[in-house]
């Protein structure tokens, strides 16, 4: 063969690999294990009634309406405070809100068992295998707000 034939398949290799690379990562699918992203802009008093269970380290409460299913708002035992939403991981296109459990150290997902920790979100019994999506949390004058 000549040098020139060589360069010519290495050339079309490159191209085949690109259009296969390009043809598996298009036609306008979407990666559906992801809990989607939407606003969140949570804001309270730390004294409503409804936080009640936040005034104790390990306490935890749900709150609906924001996020994709709702939010968890947990008082760690360090005295600092996490959120996360309450759309579980696993399978989160059916949007299925997990569920306090007691103890409040971790909730689980109704719909598919999965258990999650309070600590850092993540799954402590299958088939989940990500993570809860967690917001930013911020304290000030016995407000708490809640953002991504």
């Amino acid at each position: 063969m000549e040098r020139g034939t060589y360069r010519i398949k290495g050339w079309m290799s490159g191209v085949c690999l690109a259009l296969a690379i390009v043809a598996g990562t298009g036609c306008g699918k979407t990666d559906s294990s992801y809990i989607p992203d939407v606003p969140v802009n949570f804001q309270d008093a730390l004294s409503d009634p409804r936080l009640s269970n936040l005034s104790v380290a390990g306490g935890a409460v749900l709150i609906n309406g924001y996020g994709v299913a709702g939010l968890i708002l947990y008082h760690e035992p360090d005295g600092t405070y996490v959120a996360y939403d309450r759309c579980s991981s696993y399978l989160p296109q059916n949007k299925c809100a997990v569920t306090l459990d007691s103890p409040t150290l971790t909730v689980t997902d109704p719909c598919s068992g999965s258990k999650f920790s309070l600590s850092d979100g993540s799954p402590v019994k299958a088939p989940a295998t990500r993570s809860l999506k967690s917001y930013s949390v911020t304290v000030s004058y016995n407000e708490i707000f809640v953002s991504n």
